[in-house]
């Protein structure tokens, strides 16, 4: 179905070639810029230290940098969040609440608590503008797990993986 068909605005793809969240962010219709803008200063302010916000995955994406974990299973940051322009939403991956049930969980309180509706995937949250999240709920999320603690869950379960 054509979004116009549906009275919704089409989010348009930013450009893939974009190397930093700025260039990123230019790339994109002035509404989803101004939204993804909101998100990313909400994970910005909420990030725990150790993280690094930079591009990954086609996105804007913060993680554990090489410089701190340089053997990851794809050679790549360790992946926190994501921050994405979609074709007909934005999403919002939160690795946290794909990895911890009670992260999850969190999640759909959050969401229940505020009378919005969670879209979610297994990591990602579909949105199309700011006021569809529980910006408190977002916040504690992102906040919530330390760089060392999610690094160290990270190889238990490599080294779980490896003794199958």
């Amino acid at each position: 179905m054509n979004p116009a068909d549906t009275g919704q605005q089409e989010i348009t793809m930013p450009p893939r070639k974009a190397t930093t969240p700025k260039e990123y962010l230019d790339g994109l219709p002035d509404e989803t810029r101004k939204t993804l803008t909101k998100v990313r200063q909400l994970v910005n302010k909420h990030l725990p230290e150790g993280y690094r916000e930079t591009m990954a995955y086609g996105m804007i994406g913060w993680g554990v940098p090489l410089s701190r974990l340089p053997k990851t299973y794809n050679g790549l940051p360790l992946c926190y969040a994501g921050l994405a322009a979609q074709k007909n939403y934005n999403s919002l991956y939160l690795l946290a609440a794909y990895g911890d049930p009670k992260q999850r969980a969190r999640l759909e309180q959050g969401f229940k608590k505020a009378g919005k509706k969670l879209d979610m995937g297994k990591s990602c949250i579909h949105f199309r503008t700011v006021e569809d999240l529980p910006l408190d709920t977002i916040a504690e999320v992102v906040a919530s797990i330390p760089a060392e603690k999610y690094i160290k869950a990270y190889e238990d379960s490599r080294k779980q993986r490896a003794k199958r």
